[in-house]
């Protein structure tokens, strides 16, 4: 808190208003379903980003990265979306979803602070978002509901960025608590939450450096004809968490998919299978089932590799490692750890859970992925943090 007072100060010459923490993110399983009315289970993790806010007399709008050292502008009545200005543009989208539900906004000097950068993923462009949302709220004291934040953050994103609205992103980074994981329910549009009671257990977040490359269009799959057919295939569950479950028999999802091509066959069916490895791996935590969360982390990674099409060597040869550190893997029948490709895909970054006792192995296999690959990962061990918060002097 200090450093951001501090921060904030050295930058425009006055003490904030207003700062607000919100935590960065990673899904676990289930980010590639949205679209098909399924469950995410993500992590808000302790990667804070802190906004901070001083009023201004007039309409004018400045905003501060500190660890990019970037500055921008922009005036409260005409906002524009400018490629130029990148992770601003998010703020923006923020103070238009406010301004389109027909308050009154003054001008504002606006500072960002975060150790880890918006290029790196792990939500922390989500995480600028909810936090300016709840710091404009706080110091214009608009009357909103978690309903209308969540409303501000759609308009902005659909509206201004002219982008998806990612109902697990918003909820992750606004709703989260500590220790415990985050479901999305897409059907209901709901959360949810699961605890996290692995006590013996570290969990890293890592960004290997891969670059991203577009080996496929995501986009291609996103037909209303798909979700229909995907709608045949669902069952009323009772029983099972949320409701309901996809059919089992290959046959019959076969015979439904049957007019697609073979690759959007293949991906379809992966999505299936997430919403089957989503309710194992909830099912696990609940129970405090290690072996069955694991397997099913370590099964949607499998997936998303050989049906979905969106993982990469590098990123395959750190997860094979992670489930090495058992040096006698062969003698023992239960996982002791699990890891999977996380965000978008096609390169970058993945999460990995081992036993505290591994973590110098672990970090021996990533000095070793550098040697071969050549590329630097960086390491982040994490804990399921809290939501958005208005921090206190």
């Amino acid at each position: 808190m200090k450093t951001v007072n501090e921060t904030h100060q050295t930058e425009y010459g006055v003490l904030p208003d207003i700062v607000v923490k919100a935590p960065g993110r990673f899904h676990l399983i289930g980010e590639h379903s949205w679209f098909f009315k399924d469950k995410t289970l993500s992590m808000a993790v302790s990667l804070p980003v802190y906004v901070a806010i001083s009023k201004r007399d007039d309409s004018v709008l400045k905003f501060y990265f500190h660890q990019l050292n970037e500055r921008k502008r922009a005036n409260i009545g005409s906002l524009k979306l400018k490629k130029e200005d990148r992770w601003a543009n998010a703020i923006k989208s923020v103070i238009y979803g406010f301004i389109s539900a027909g308050f009154n906004l003054g001008g504002m000097e606006i500072s960002v602070y975060s150790e880890i950068l918006p290029s790196a993923g792990f939500g922390i462009t989500t995480a600028v978002k909810a936090a300016s949302a709840i710091a404009i709220k706080e110091l214009f004291e608009v009357p909103f509901t978690d309903s209308q934040i969540l409303q501000v953050l759609e308009r902005g994103n659909k509206r201004f960025l002219q982008q998806n609205n990612y109902l697990a992103d918003n909820f992750s980074a606004l709703f989260s608590k500590k220790n415990n994981f985050i479901i999305t329910d897409y059907t209901k549009n709901t959360w949810d939450y699961v605890p996290f009671n692995f006590n013996n257990k570290k969990i890293f977040l890592v960004d290997t450096k891969v670059p991203r490359v577009s080996l496929w269009n995501e986009d291609v799959i996103h037909e209303p004809r798909n979700a229909l057919f995907m709608g045949d295939l669902k069952e009323h569950k009772p029983n099972v968490y949320g409701g309901w479950q996809y059919i089992n028999n290959i046959n019959d999802i076969n015979e439904v998919l049957e007019p697609l091509s073979e690759e959007d066959r293949r991906r379809l069916v992966c999505i299936i299978k997430e919403h089957e490895y989503l309710l194992n791996a909830v099912d696990g935590l609940s129970k405090d089932d290690f072996f069955k969360f694991s397997r099913a982390v370590n099964l949607s990674h499998e997936g998303m590799r050989d049906l979905y099409e969106i993982s990469c060597p590098e990123i395959d040869w750190i997860l094979k490692r992670i489930n090495e550190l058992e040096p006698n893997l062969e003698m023992i029948t239960k996982s002791v750890s699990c890891g999977r490709i996380t965000g978008k895909g096609f390169g970058r970054c993945l999460y990995a859970i081992i036993r505290s006792s591994d973590e110098e192995k672990f970090r021996a296999k990533l000095a070793e992925f550098e040697k071969i690959f050549g590329y630097h990962a960086d390491c982040y061990e994490v804990t399921p943090a809290e939501g958005a918060a208005v921090l206190k002097d």
